[in-house]
């Protein structure tokens, strides 16, 4: 898979890496899209937008997705019209960023996203701070500096992303020869890949995302400084990481993605904690994960409901155990020492990606809900069913199983006791008696046994 996606391809003759003015124009007889394909209500605004006096384009994902013969989830809009200018054309319209001003033109639930030409950032010249601006390490911190439609495909990230769909001339202009590497199915930067990748380190991210999602190969000269330039992440906000996390682990295509993150070193700026459980026992830490990827992806397939908070619960889990432990080899009884190890993992992972508390709490639960799975005398195996965290906790404890974690099969009991009448939990109850019930959290070995196996579904409903 990663040899595939990271294949190399000799560029034809015709395409050039140098700033190019005139796009080459594919007329409606050249190419498959049809309006009526793309949002009534953002063919709307282009049309009004050009009646108005100014240029205006759908353009990026949603021609390259109708191009590729997939449904676009978001249509944007490209234009020469200032965001005040915009705002002047509909009353439905808000100006929103700073880092990038945006308006979003509000259809009830359907939001338009509309922005103006931009242009590359001078850097030899003195800036204007209040347009735009970067750090010491080339790092984009502000960006409304207003451009040409020229310019605006030079500034683009990647030549697939670069392509205009004009809805009323029904023609396409590729400036960056967009078409031909979604026909050789190539992810390939705009201009010189690590200065772009200085710009905005998220740009790698982007890379791994559309690769994995699309099934493309990156291009050699974009793939070649992710490795090194990986460390940049580390200076993004932690609020955008998440938004950023959340797209690449949530497409339908998380376990390919995890596979190309590592791979390019991109998992560690991310995730430090478990990148270095993924180093200490890889082959437990890449199973778990690797997993749990798998099981959201179906999930995401089949259209069903996936947390973030089961996500990022088995993308950290790997890091837990052992911090657990040490805290214990000081002294700390075991649950105030799980308790105590999952707080500083969490606070940690928060200074990287700012897992918001709607989250954090629910993986706290699934968490502590390891603890409690194992205690089950009396009657708090029916407590435990009644919680609202129980079928989260319970599928985290199949994948953990499947993962390789010996818990003397605690996962098939609590299948069979789901399964079983009142009279037959009873018994499975006495059956338990006086029989140390253990605490089933660590990563220690399991040992097969026969009998029907579970899946686990790594997903659980919220």
């Amino acid at each position: 898979m990663l040899k595939k996606l990271f294949q190399s391809f000799r560029p034809p003759a015709r395409i050039q890496h140098h700033r190019r003015t005139t796009p080459e124009v594919i007329n409606h007889a050249q190419h498959s899209l049809q309006r009526h394909q793309f949002s009534r209500h953002a063919v709307n605004i282009v049309e009004r937008l050009q009646s108005a006096g100014y240029q205006a384009y759908l353009v990026g994902g949603c021609v390259r997705d109708l191009l590729l013969g997939i449904t676009p989830k978001d249509f944007d809009v490209a234009t020469s019209a200032t965001p005040e200018q915009i705002r002047a054309e509909f009353r439905n319209a808000r100006v929103i960023g700073r880092r990038f001003k945006l308006v979003h033109v509000h259809f009830g639930r359907e939001i338009i996203e509309v922005a103006t030409f931009r242009a590359n950032h001078p850097v030899d010249e003195e800036e204007n701070s209040h347009q735009s601006s970067r750090n010491e390490s080339g790092r984009i911190l502000r960006d409304n500096v207003y451009g040409t439609l020229e310019d605006d495909a030079q500034r683009r990230d990647f030549t697939i992303n670069a392509l205009y769909y004009d809805p009323v001339s029904e023609r396409i202009l590729d400036y960056a020869n967009g078409v031909h590497d979604i026909r050789n199915r190539l992810i390939r930067l705009i201009g010189d890949p690590t200065q772009r990748y200085q710009e905005d380190p998220v740009r790698m991210l982007r890379a791994v995302r559309f690769a994995a999602k699309l099934n493309f190969g990156i291009e050699k000269h974009t793939v070649l400084p992710i490795r090194e330039l990986a460390p940049m992440l580390r200076e993004i906000p932690a609020a955008r990481l998440f938004e950023e996390s959340l797209k690449l682990f949530l497409s339908g295509h998380a376990a390919d993605t995890f596979e190309m993150l590592v791979d390019l070193q991109l998992f560690d700026p991310l995730f430090p904690a478990s990148a270095q459980a993924l180093e200490d026992q890889p082959t437990y830490t890449h199973t778990l994960i690797s997993q749990a990827l798998i099981n959201t992806d179906l999930r995401v397939r089949q259209g069903k409901p996936v947390t973030p908070a089961f996500l990022f619960a088995a993308l950290l889990w790997p890091a837990l155990p052992a911090r657990a432990l040490y805290l214990q080899s000081r002294g700390m009884p075991p649950i105030p020492a799980m308790n105590e190890a999952a707080h500083e993992l969490i606070f940690e992972q928060c200074q990287r990606i700012a897992i918001p508390k709607r989250f954090t709490l629910p993986i706290r639960e699934i968490w502590d809900m390891q603890e409690r799975l194992p205690r089950r005398s009396g009657k708090r195996a029916d407590l435990l069913l009644d919680n609202p965290r129980f079928r989260a906790g319970y599928d985290f404890l199949l994948l953990r199983e499947s993962a390789g974690e010996e818990t003397d099969d605690l996962g098939q009991w609590w299948t069979d006791y789901q399964e079983c009448n009142e009279s037959e939990r009873r018994e499975m109850i006495r059956e338990l008696g006086s029989r140390d019930e253990g605490s089933g959290a660590g990563p220690r070995k399991r040992k097969r046994s026969p009998g029907k196996r579970r899946r686990a579904d790594g997903g659980a409903d919220e």
